[in-house]
This record gives structure tokens, sequence and C-alpha cells, in this order.
């Protein structure tokens, strides 16, 4: 029986955590299928997807301290099912600009969240200005947006909002 795991990890960015954290998911003959790595501040964090028979799933889930002490990181384990693929539902790509204030995140997913549309992905950077060096943030998203609903009143409601919060935005079909 194949099954698959959900793999969190958190600790201080070093050189070589991919590599050695890829290595004992192998070593376990266990496969990553998807995954989302990044430097949070001083910190590198990961989520993988991974699949393998019951016992190699097992096997790894029995060796998490020693592996949290190995790679100096905490790791949270969690077991998981196959995603629904009934799903009724039109995935959409949302992107947001703006000077960069509190609130922006919270405002765009209570949004989408008020209308029962599921956010798939976010991603979110700030950065400076060109020329003038203020703080800016983006924010880039996949929806799922399901299937009876009216996209273009969707999407004017939508750009309203981004207007009166004073943000760029763009909701496009993928």
């Amino acid at each position: 029986m194949t099954t698959k795991l959900v793999i969190s990890a958190l600790g201080a960015d070093r050189p070589g955590i991919i590599d050695e954290l890829s290595n004992i998911i192998y070593n376990h003959d266990l496969n990553i299928e998807d995954s989302r790595m990044t430097v949070l501040g001083g910190e590198f964090a990961i989520l993988l997807l991974v699949r393998g028979a019951l016992s190699s799933l097992d096997a790894l889930q029995s060796e998490v301290p020693e592996i949290e002490q190995e790679l100096q990181m905490s790791l949270l384990v969690k077991p998981t099912t196959e995603p629904d693929t009934t799903d009724n539902t039109i995935p959409y790509s949302v992107e947001v600009a703006a000077l960069d204030h509190p609130g922006i995140v919270g405002n765009i997913a209570g949004f989408f969240s008020s209308r029962d549309i599921n956010i798939v992905n976010l991603q979110t950077e700030s950065y400076s200005a060109p020329h003038t060096g203020s703080p800016m943030f983006a924010l880039h998203m996949t929806i799922g947006i399901p299937a009876e609903t009216n996209i273009a009143q969707l999407r004017e409601s939508f750009m309203d909002t981004c207007d009166e919060l004073n943000l760029d935005a763009e909701l496009t079909n993928l």
C-alpha cells in the first residue's frame, strides 16, 4: 500500500539542509512529490509531500526526534489523503501590488473566504520600490473559484474592493 505524508520543517538557514533532508527521505525509500522551500529572515522553512510504502512512512515517523536532532530543525509530520478530485472549481491567479501596510493579506483572504473561494497557494514578498525606495508589497495567489460563480461579477467586486484599499490587482484565469 502506498500512502503519503506532509512534512513541515523549520530551522536556522545554512547550506546543505535540502541535501540532508532529501537524502533522509531517499534513504527511507520515499519519494518527494511536491515541495515548497524558502528562507524567511534567518530561518529555512520547507513543506514536503512524500509518498511511499506504509512501512517506510512509519519508519520515518518513528525517527522524527533523531532527524530533528541531526538536522537541528523542528519537524511536523502528518499522514494525508489524496485530494478531492470531484472539486468543481476553476483555477484563477490573483496578483496584488501596493505600498506595504498591515492588513493586505487579511483583506484579500477575507474577500475570497466570504465567497467560499478556496486559496490554493499564497506567496507574498516585501521589496523597495525602484527610484523612491518606498516599502512595497506583492501578493501572488492561486484560488479555486466554484464553477457556478459569475466571474464577471466577482471580478468587478474584487476590483472595487482593491480600489477602496488602494491596491493594484489582477484576477486572471490560469
